[in-house]
């Protein structure tokens, strides 16, 4: 991205508008927004693999899509590499961001630590896609202990 704040900023409204769009979703409705923002970043994604993976030879193991995600793919994004990845070698990968670039405003207080899986739904959809693209079916999910540390875990699906 040119401009990281422009990014944040978009980012930001994104999730502002779904959360506002229904201000008492109950139980389902923030799944429901979250889904709808998984599903954008998920799109942009797929799109963002097949863009930056032209320039790459054939990615053929797990672990080189991985390792390209973190490097490759997070620099395009936040000018920045991913801190770690680790695997268990069954299919399971944790990349760490220490200083994630979407959460380092909230840091501020431990009291936005609740508020932070909405601003992680878009990245989750965004590396599902580009590993989607990449030819890995997987699941992402993220968590948040203290900011602006946060995990992306990814669950390679086996066909």
């Amino acid at each position: 991205m040119a401009d990281g704040t422009l990014f944040e900023f978009l980012h930001t409204e994104m999730v502002a508008e779904l959360c506002a769009h229904d201000p008492d979703p109950g139980p389902g409705g923030v799944k429901l927004n979250l889904a709808v923002l998984e599903g954008v970043g998920f799109r942009v994604g797929q799109a963002l693999g097949e863009r930056l993976s032209r320039e790459m030879l054939a990615l053929r193991e797990e672990l080189d899509v991985l390792k390209f995600l973190c490097k490759d793919l997070w620099v395009a994004l936040f000018q920045k590499q991913m801190d770690s990845l680790r695997t268990n070698h069954q299919g399971t990968y944790i990349l760490q961001d220490n200083c994630f670039p979407l959460l380092v405003r909230m840091a501020a207080g431990s009291q936005y630590v609740e508020e932070a899986p909405k601003f992680l739904a878009f990245p989750c959809g965004l590396l599902r896609g580009a590993l989607s693209t990449l030819g890995i079916e997987s699941l992402v999910s993220a968590s948040v202990a203290a900011l602006p540390a946060c995990k992306f875990q990814v669950l390679i699906q086996k066909s």
